[in-house]
């Protein structure tokens, strides 16, 4: 039983193939990395997957469903989390009105009921709030739910970010470069974080990411795409050992951080 399939997927930009016959199956609970040179696919993948660029050809099943066509909106209802690599967050809200942004859309009564059913409507934003909270909590934010959005660190952003894609409990979670500017520190904490998304909460992640260090350590299988195709696959240790791996990106990134020591 696989959580997302990715079945030779297939996109071009004016010509230009950014994914080309891309194939990908995630385990239940997985955490998988997707690893690559800038320009290999990596963001056009996870993209293709929540339905914001939709495939040439090929197929993608989250948990059996195929979402080929679907919107946005419609995949993440079918239980498909995204963050971004940019922040996302509202500066002139709170962290918890951050958090409670667009939940009106999965409420019972939505959006125009609401507007004529005022007890409904009191009702349910306690219990978004209730739920926005319990995420916080989840990841040690609790203490920050109404705190401006502007004064977060960009560290407590990132983690602000994925703590609101735990609120509807999805099955699968897209993070693209989560780790990107944290600090030593952040990284083994936010390695702790995945690990108990995983294990807790039992939510199959799927991770770009250019901090090598954090996709070695935490991931239980790595896919190297290179020039939207797919290089290699394997588990950290066969990855990190595969030549053409290496010649095509990890050398690289190992030599750019020897320079930048």
């Amino acid at each position: 039983m696989t959580a997302l399939t990715v079945d030779d997927v297939s996109l071009a930009f004016g010509g230009v193939k950014a994914l080309d016959g891309v194939v990908l199956s995630v385990a239940p609970a997985e955490i998988r990395g997707v690893i690559g040179p800038n320009g290999a696919g990596k963001t056009t993948l996870l993209n293709a997957i929540c339905g914001i660029n939709r495939p040439d050809s090929g197929e993608i099943r989250l948990d059996g469903q195929i979402l080929n066509g679907l919107k946005p909106s419609q995949i993440a209802a079918r239980g498909l989390g995204r963050t971004f690599q940019t922040s996302q967050l509202f500066k002139g809200l709170t962290v918890l009105e951050n958090m409670m942004v667009g939940l009106h859309l999965h409420t019972r009564s939505g959006l125009f009921a609401g507007a004529f059913s005022r007890p409904r409507m009191r009702e349910e934003e306690r219990e978004l709030a209730h739920r926005a909270r319990q995420a916080l909590a989840f990841v040690g934010f609790a203490h920050l739910a109404d705190r401006p959005g502007n004064a977060l660190s960009f560290g407590q952003s990132r983690i602000v970010e994925i703590a609101r894609t735990l609120i509807h409990e999805p099955k699968v979670v897209l993070l693209d470069e989560p780790a990107v500017g944290l600090s030593v520190n952040r990284i083994a904490e936010f390695d702790r974080l995945l690990r108990r998304i995983r294990d807790e909460r039992g939510v199959t992640l799927i991770m770009i990411e250019h901090v090598i260090r954090l996709v070695m350590d935490v991931c239980d299988r790595v896919t190297v795409l290179n020039y939207g195709r797919t290089l290699a696959e394997g588990r950290p240790a066969e990855i990190r050992d595969n030549r053409a791996v290496v010649e095509a990106y990890l050398g690289r990134e190992l030599r750019a951080r020897s320079l930048a020591s």
